[in-house]
């Protein structure tokens, strides 16, 4: 039915096409009245279509109501009798029995085949002839404006005769309905068939069960020899949030890999609130330029100290953090060197620390975005990234399992590229003119890709089907994802200088790579997303699964965007714009983060038998999840608005003002973002601290008693009276 009124509008559109189009050669005034009148006619035709098509359903279903053998329906409506409705049958019936019958068959006082005379009303038919009143294409103004208006009025009471059709053959329906409700009223006082009372007695005896909330339970109070019931609660709290599923008991890790994990995500955390704490002063400067004039507090200074921090400090640190838990478990073994992991935390931390002061103290690499820290301070961390390869790579080797599970794949690979990236970008030969500006785009976006995002891909791998319980959706999907994304993600760091001095091949190759990239966000997307299929529910009882869930949902947004940054014409649109801005905020922050984050919430608790407040979790992820909304959107409008604004050729100064308002809400979106990290910090420690072991009066009693304790007599007294 639809597919006939989209093919009845698509025929009927082009005729009023033609008119608009010869319009266009009158005054103003007229082109705005016949576009008036001819939107109006379209509107009233398509609202004819839907109600003709409407009438022609009605009288459809009042033909196919006719064609059914009425007894027929009789019997569906006594099978569909609710409880009250049996019950007052039951009595019709029982007040009309004779009292000597067998219980089965007919009454005795009845003739054995009862006759039912049932008289119909046919329904008279009813049919619309719709003519086509054939429209001759006049170009002149004055005579389509006449014409126009004198078919408004028809197509009007056109419409209302269709409408008043409508209406009488539904009339005509209702009473045919009621007509059959007093012909089945006496077909039921007509019956007698005690098989077919006996079956509604017992369907009534169904319909009016109902549950009294013991049938498990029974009436007994509750024992438990076998000592299986534990944390039994026989008052209900009432919440103000709903109770979140808390975390399973696992069997605890060794004290030495456990205090490592916990070292390097306490330190993640550190630089998580530091370096964001930098990040809001650089984005309340945007919006009071003048908040202070001091060289080491400069714009230029401290923003790549906020992007190094985040980058190297808080993610590289939770990413590998988390990967000391996963690498070793899915292997089944240990990890092989836990010194080896103490000294690569503390060079990377080491490496922060020196390369932030550097950078403050205007000692960088000379610009080079994310590689701004010099040789000597990003050596320090090659080498524990090195150490890092060397123990999970060794841990993989000495694994139990017979497979390698694709989370490995994932994260070896990931330490893999980032030493080969890091190489790459600070090797002395090819650091002057266009070798340096591909160089600087192979390591940005391999940075990226190769290291953030491969190496949570690695984790999500692990932590989604562990959270909720359930095998990854297809482990094929996540080998394709794999190798699609070494051999696209690696080839696409230049289409960040699209109409530069790069040649042309070079920059072709990079927007083809950024298409390819579909195919493995894809596949990751749906592994990750069939393996949520039946398991929604367990995202609400869950305060974990929602940050895996955002990363998965970013991580497909966000890289279908780049697909489509990549475009000449986009590139053109948005480069050197606060989209980018915005854009990396979204990936860095909706995919990365957010799945540090739920790792860090689904293992510590594991690890320390503790868990964070399960409102202040709440409360950490709607001030992360708005915050970046409030931050991101609003950039992405106005660097959308600013690239028009430079390719129309308005000056510079003009989108600066356009974007105060803009530059606003990214102030206030980043303090949001900023506040739930201290909300996240405060639940760190509340997971990790070390609480005095409190007293167990049970205990405490028994050990007294192994001592020999002797009642004194006045407590002796106080027992009798109690």
């Amino acid at each position: 039915m639809k597919s006939k009124i989209k093919k009845h509008i698509t025929l009927g559109l082009p005729l009023l096409f033609p008119q608009i189009l010869q319009a266009q050669s009158v005054s103003a005034a007229i082109i705005t009245s016949v576009n008036i009148v001819l939107l109006s006619v379209i509107l009233i035709t398509i609202g004819i279509v839907y109600l003709y098509f409407r009438m022609r359903r009605q009288i459809s279903l009042n033909e196919k109501w006719k064609t059914i053998n009425p007894i027929n329906r009789f019997k569906v409506y006594t099978r569909e009798l609710n409880s009250k409705q049996i019950d007052q049958f039951l009595k019709l019936k029982e007040e009309s029995c004779c009292g000597m019958c067998t219980g089965k068959g007919n009454c005795s006082k009845k003739p054995a085949v009862l006759m039912l005379l049932l008289f119909l009303l046919s329904l008279n038919g009813f049919s619309q002839g719709v003519k086509e009143a054939g429209q001759s294409l006049i170009h002149q103004p004055g005579i389509l404006i006449t014409i126009v208006l004198m078919i408004l009025p028809v197509l009007a009471g056109v419409i209302f005769a269709i409408i008043k059709t409508t209406r009488a053959v539904g009339s005509i329906h209702k009473q045919n309905k009621l007509k059959e409700a007093v012909q089945f009223a006496e077909h039921l006082k007509a019956i007698d068939d005690h098989e077919l009372e006996a079956m509604l007695s017992k369907r009534k005896i169904a319909l009016d069960y109902g549950l009294v909330n013991n049938e498990l339970a029974g009436t007994e109070p509750a024992e438990d020899p076998k000592g299986i019931i534990r944390n039994a609660a026989l008052k209900h709290d009432v919440h103000f949030t709903a109770p979140k599923k808390k975390a399973s008991e696992r069997p605890a890790l060794d004290a030495d890999i456990t205090k490592l994990i916990l070292w390097y995500l306490g330190c993640a955390t550190f630089w998580l609130a530091l370096g964001t704490a930098i990040g809001e002063y650089l984005g309340i400067k945007f919006v009071s330029p003048d908040a202070d004039h001091i060289s080491w507090l400069s714009f230029g200074r401290l923003r790549p100290v906020h992007t190094n921090i985040v980058f190297w400090g808080w993610a590289s640190l939770g990413m590998i953090g988390l990967g000391y838990y996963v690498v070793p478990t899915v292997s089944n073994t240990k990890i092989y060197s836990i010194r080896w992991g103490w000294i690569a935390l503390l060079l990377t931390n080491l490496m922060v620390i020196c390369g932030t002061i550097c950078l403050m103290a205007g000692i960088n690499n000379g610009g080079g975005e994310f590689r701004e820290y010099v040789w000597p301070v990003m050596a320090l961390f090659a080498v524990a990234l090195i150490l890092t390869l060397a123990n999970f790579f060794l841990t993989v080797a000495k694994r139990t399992t017979k497979e390698i599970y694709i989370s490995n794949w994932y994260i070896i690979s990931a330490l893999i590229f980032t030493i080969i990236v890091a190489l790459t970008a600070y090797l002395p030969f090819w650091q002057n003119g266009i070798g340096e500006t591909i160089v600087q785009g192979y390591f940005m976006h391999s940075g990226v890709g190769m290291w953030f995002t491969l190496y949570t891909l690695g984790l999500l791998y692990y932590f989604i089907p562990q959270q909720i319980n359930k095998p990854i959706y297809a482990y094929s999907l996540g080998i394709l994802a794999f190798w699609t994304q070494i051999i696209f993600y690696t080839v696409i760091g230049t289409h960040h200088f699209v109409f530069s001095a790069i040649p042309w091949w070079l920059q072709t190759v990079a927007i083809v790579g950024s298409v390819g990239m579909i195919i493995p966000v894809v596949a990751a997307t749906i592994n990750f997303t069939m393996t949520f299929k039946g398991q929604w529910n367990k995202v609400a009882n869950s305060y974990t699964l929602p940050f895996f869930l955002v990363a998965v949902i970013y991580y497909f947004i966000v890289s279908m965007q780049g697909t489509a940054e990549a475009f000449k014409f986009t590139n053109l649109l948005w480069h050197f714009t606060d989209f980018t801005v915005g854009h990396a905020h979204l990936g860095f922050y909706g995919i990365i983060s957010f799945a540090i984050w739920g790792g860090i919430y689904a293992i510590v608790p594991r690890l320390t038998h503790k868990e964070a407040p399960q409102h202040m979790v709440g409360a950490h992820f709607w001030f992360a999840f708005i915050g970046l909304l409030f931050y991101a959107i609003p950039l992405s409008i106005g660097g959308t608005l600013r690239g028009l604004m430079w390719m129309e050729g308005k000056p510079f100064i003009d989108s600066v003002v356009m974007m105060f308002d803009y530059w606003l809400w990214r102030a206030i979106g980043g303090s949001l973002m900023f506040i739930s990290h201290l909300i996240f910090a405060y639940n760190f420690y509340k997971m990790t601290k070390k609480q005095e072991a409190d007293i167990d009066i049970k205990e405490e009693a028994f050990k007294q008693l192994e001592k020999g304790i002797v009642v004194q007599p006045e407590l002796a007294l106080e027992f009798k009276k109690i």
